[in-house]
This record gives structure tokens, sequence and C-alpha cells, in this order.
């Protein structure tokens, strides 16, 4: 996505960041647009946290341009984080203390005052659904309580940008739902997220847009039904009844077949869907192999995932892909 397509909130523009010889950001290219979720995915050691630590102002980048809100990271500092909430990996507030007193702590540390901290306190337990147990130590919360507490806690100034360094991370299910919940609601109220996350279902769930990145630098951008475009388009799955058959039903699949063994199932990528279905059906049919289930099916992020991670592992480069 360029400037001349989006009112920005971010843009990161040639980012980088060496720690001696390893470079954690290597030109690094991101734009978000003001009032959506941007999604940034990328493995372990990627940049996901260097580039988040960079826009939040605790860390200084080597080069490049990086702004947020209007204003520039570096010069900037000050008028960056009047503007912008953080929440990372790792809770923050007391458990301890109940929930509205946590919230009121936050609003006296920026400054708030007593009454406005409080009413700004009630505002946003009643807005994330712990209304009801404000007065209850947080140490009593639920690990999805405790994460939409948190995620109350960097709003307590009404941030323009909030950043969520993988926010779910040791949730189960229905903490990561009730978390997503409410990171629909933010920007359904005009607030612009830059999420990071290694859960591709999060991304897909939540992002408007997703950078993938690798190696420091961006390899793909785009919405993430673009992104499953760049894998092929359109998938089927067949699962067998024999797994002796797989490498049989393989042969008949086409070359860029994809077997697992331990479901018993064969993957390929089709152009036209319903004319390779048929084809694939009477196939099988003919060479006498018994199909437990047959699938048509859109790519998955994660299949995107690891087919752009791993374009860029095997070559040792990064490369370009345009979104």
């Amino acid at each position: 996505m360029s400037l001349a397509d989006v009112d920005a909130a971010i843009v990161v523009q040639g980012a980088q960041k060496r720690y001696g010889e390893k470079r954690a950001l290597d030109g690094l290219d991101l734009v978000v647009g003001r009032g959506t979720v941007h999604g940034v995915l990328g493995p372990n050691g990627a940049g996901k946290t260097t580039i988040v630590r960079i826009m939040a102002t605790l860390l200084r980048h080597d080069a490049g341009r990086v702004e947020v809100a209007g204003y520039d990271v570096r010069s900037q500092a000050r008028e960056v984080r009047a503007r912008i909430g953080l929440l990372g990996q790792h809770a923050a507030v007391d458990e301890e203390l109940g929930g509205r007193q946590n919230l009121e702590m936050f609003g006296r540390l920026y400054h708030l005052g007593a009454r406005r901290a409080g009413a700004r306190a009630d505002e946003l337990l009643q807005r994330f659904g712990l209304a009801d147990v404000g007065s209850k130590p947080v140490g009593k919360y639920s690990g999805g309580m405790r994460r939409r507490l948190d995620l109350a806690a960097s709003l307590i100034t009404d941030p323009q940008v909030l950043f969520l360094d993988e926010p779910t991370t040791g949730l189960d299910p229905r903490g990561r739902a009730e978390v997503w919940g409410a990171v629909r609601s933010l920007v359904g109220g005009g607030t612009t997220v830059l999420l990071t996350t290694q859960y591709l279902e999060e991304a897909d769930q939540l992002a408007d847009r997703i950078t993938v990145i690798d190696r420091g630098r961006a390899v793909a951008e785009g919405t993430p039904d673009e992104l499953k475009g760049k894998v092929g388009g359109d998938r089927i799955d067949v699962v067998l009844h024999d797994a002796g058959q797989l490498g049989a039903a393989a042969a008949l699949m086409g070359p860029d077949a994809e077997t697992d063994v331990d479901r018993r199932r064969i993957s390929a990528p089709v152009a036209d869907r319903m004319a390779a279905l048929t084809r694939i059906v009477r196939a099988l049919e003919a060479a006498g192999i018994e199909a437990q289930d047959i699938a048509l099916r859109r790519p998955t992020l994660d299949e995107v995932f690891l087919h752009l991670t791993k374009e860029t592992g095997e070559s040792g480069e990064t490369k370009e892909i345009a979104a």
C-alpha cells in the first residue's frame, strides 16, 4: 500500500536497526491506514517486536523514516507518546488491586486527576464488560478478563493509535475470543490498531490488511484474501480411507500436491475449481482409490505464511512480492 492510496496513521520507510552484526530491521516499509486493524506477521526474530518498540518510542532506529499519528518518532517523541497506547505480551496490571483501582492508578499516572481517572475507569470497565468485577482483585480474573483489563489500561488516554504486541499469547480459545471482541469494538470507535501475532487465525479474524515480514523486511502485504491468492487460489483436499494409497492419489492430483500422512490427506492447488473437482473424482474412481472426504477451499493464512517465509529462507534473501 502506498502513501497515495491511504490516509496513513503509521508510515515506516526503509527502517533499519542493528544489534551488533545482526540486522533486526533491514529496510522495512509499512503503511497503516487510519481507523483500521493492520496485522504484522512473521516468524520469531523477524523484527515484529523491534518495530513496535521503535514506533512506541521505546527504541531508536538506526536509519529510515518512522512516523506515527503524523509525528516523527525520533524528533517528536513526546507528541507521539501522547497519541499512542501499547499492550505488550505480558500483563502490566497489579493482581492484588481490583480492576477499577488498577485503571484509576493508570489514570493518575497519566495526570488525569482523581475525578477524571475514576470516571474513565468506570467508562472502560463498562466498555470491556468488566463492570461487575471491577472491585474484585485482578488475581481472581480469568486470563481473558485480565487481558481485557490490560487493553482497557492501554486506552486510559483514548489514544489515536494502539499497538498490540501478541496480545493473546497464552490465552485459551475463550480468552482469545474475548480479546478479539474488545479489539473490534475499538476499531468501531475509530482507533487505529497495529497487531503483531503468531496466531494466523487471529490476523484472519481481525486484520483489514496484513504485512508479512521476515529477516527485517516486508515480503508481502495485502488483505487476507489477497495474500491467500498468492499461493495458488483455490485448493482441493482429499482424505483417503487407506493411507497406503496416498502416493497413487497424489500422482493423480498433480505435481504440486502435498501429502499429510497422519491425516491421510492430499492437498493441491486448482485453477478451475469445479472442473478440477470433477476430474479428480473421476480419476480416483478409475484408479480404485476410495475417498473418505473431498472438499474445495481457499488457502489458509498458515499456508501463505509458510510459503512466503520458506521462500525467503531457502534463498537467504528476502524477495519483494507485490500485493
